[in-house]
């Protein structure tokens, strides 16, 4: 049976979602996942929205709670904007502090920053923190950005524009596409990609199934769960496109739960 794919216009909606906000727009990200709510991010995130009630700044200051970003020795860290600035190691007590000072006078709390351990210097701006500086992201690159709550925040940053091509140019073509690309598995074998999807999407039967194994094995290790937890709609994306190309209708993510907070 041919199943009809409506392609719908992700760039227009990309454009109404950009439309709707404001560069201007003040926020304040606070760094969550397992991490930041293990250190306390929870709290913080309360009395953040108790300060900004009393000083009448709710409607004006959002508050974006985002995944891990990647330097959980810094939790709860919390990045201003405008301004881009990156606090670390932030206590609830630290809270009310942070709305009078930098939000509302705009000044700096130098004892906040990230101190460089090599240099001694105060660091501004997360991204200059050499942690970060040294590295070029791309499973996590969207974590900074993103409240994984919000679907419209991921199509903001390209989301689902993967998903619209591969409905585009249909399953083989995506199976030629993954095969140029050189994708492995990351266990021990690094079985290719496009053959394992090949082999699928080849095999008979009609009901078929996509899983994603986010077993986390491996104790204290949260590779599975920083992605799951940061940037879930990408796993969802990369789950659509597998299930398209293969011809599986349903999917199933595996996964531990546990709960440090």
């Amino acid at each position: 049976m041919k199943t009809e794919v409506e392609i719908i216009d992700l760039e227009e909606i990309k454009r109404e979602i950009l439309g709707k906000r404001s560069l201007d727009q003040p926020f304040i990200v606070v760094a969550g996942g397992t991490c930041g709510f293990a250190s306390g991010a929870l709290e913080v995130i309360d009395v953040l929205k108790e300060e900004l009630r009393k000083n009448n700044l709710d409607e004006q200051v959002k508050i974006k709670v985002t995944g891990c970003h990647g330097l959980c020795a810094i939790e709860p860290a919390i990045i201003i904007h405008p301004g881009n600035i990156c606090y670390k190691g932030v206590l609830a007590e630290d809270v009310g502090e942070i709305i009078s000072e930098t939000v509302i006078n705009k000044r700096v709390i130098e004892r906040l920053l990230y101190t460089d351990p090599a240099t001694g210097e105060k660091i501004l701006h997360e991204e200059d923190i050499p942690f970060y500086k040294k590295q070029t992201r791309r499973l996590l690159a969207n974590n900074v950005r993103i409240d994984p709550l919000n679907i419209e925040d991921y199509i903001a940053v390209d989301g689902y524009f993967a998903l619209e091509k591969a409905l585009k140019i249909g399953p083989d073509k995506v199976i030629d596409e993954i095969r140029a690309s050189g994708l492995r598995g990351r266990g021990g074998a690094g079985f290719p990609t496009a053959t394992k999807w090949d082999m699928t999407r080849k095999a008979q039967g009609a009901e078929k199934y996509i899983v994603c194994n986010a077993d986390e094995g491996d104790p204290g290790a949260f590779m599975d769960r920083s992605l799951l937890e940061g940037s879930p709609h990408s796993v969802i994306e990369g789950m659509i496109i597998g299930g398209f190309t293969i011809g599986a209708r349903v999917g199933y993510i595996y996964v531990q739960l546990l709960r440090l907070w």
